[in-house]
């Protein structure tokens, strides 16, 4: 999947698997992600967790008549991360016929968990 002229592309988010209730993407700590102090900002970690969340309520739901945004997010920042390569592995816990709730970890490259967060997506009808 490619997203031109979006924040995944800013935040240089790649897609690693795109699943039935699973989705994993991985996100570079860079000076794009970082804040001032140098560490992995907390609101890109963010991002990416709503990012996996949401691109994973896409695939489970009717694409020609439903559309999802993200309702509510929280996170959890555990460790902190300077350089290198965050991956987040999105799972859903909730598949509704109206909202959905997945749970996302992000991890180092050692698998040390440096934010775990819940996100509720809102699924809604489309506009004609």
């Amino acid at each position: 999947m490619e997203f031109h002229n979006t924040l995944m592309e800013a935040l240089e988010i790649e897609f690693i698997e795109i699943g039935e209730g699973k989705v994993i993407a991985t996100m570079p700590v860079n000076n794009k992600t970082r804040q001032p102090f140098g560490y992995l900002h907390g609101g890109a970690s963010v991002a990416l967790a709503e990012t996996v969340a949401s691109i994973g309520a896409a695939a489970l739901i009717d694409n020609e008549k439903e559309i999802c945004f993200g309702l509510e997010i929280n996170a959890n920042h555990i460790r902190s991360k300077r350089d290198g390569v965050v991956t987040a592995t999105a799972e859903v816990v909730h598949h509704g016929k109206s909202t959905m709730v997945w749970t996302i970890d992000i991890v180092d490259e050692e698998g040390q968990l440096i934010c775990m967060s819940r996100c509720t997506v809102a699924v809604v009808p489309k506009k004609k």
